[in-house]
């Protein structure tokens, strides 16, 4: 019975979401950098627009 755990541990060749998770962590990463720039954009003190 143990040979079968070996057999289907080396037969796996994906290891988890590794890839799919660093891509999930970056994009909501720039998206928030992008909402954050967005929103305080609008905060600026410009003496033009009177």
């Amino acid at each position: 019975m143990p040979h079968i755990a070996i057999t289907l541990a080396a037969a796996s060749a994906d290891q988890g979401p590794g890839a799919a998770l660093r891509i999930v962590l970056l994009v909501s990463i720039v998206g928030a950098v992008l909402l954050a720039w967005f929103l305080l954009r609008g905060y600026r003190n410009n003496d033009d627009n009177d």
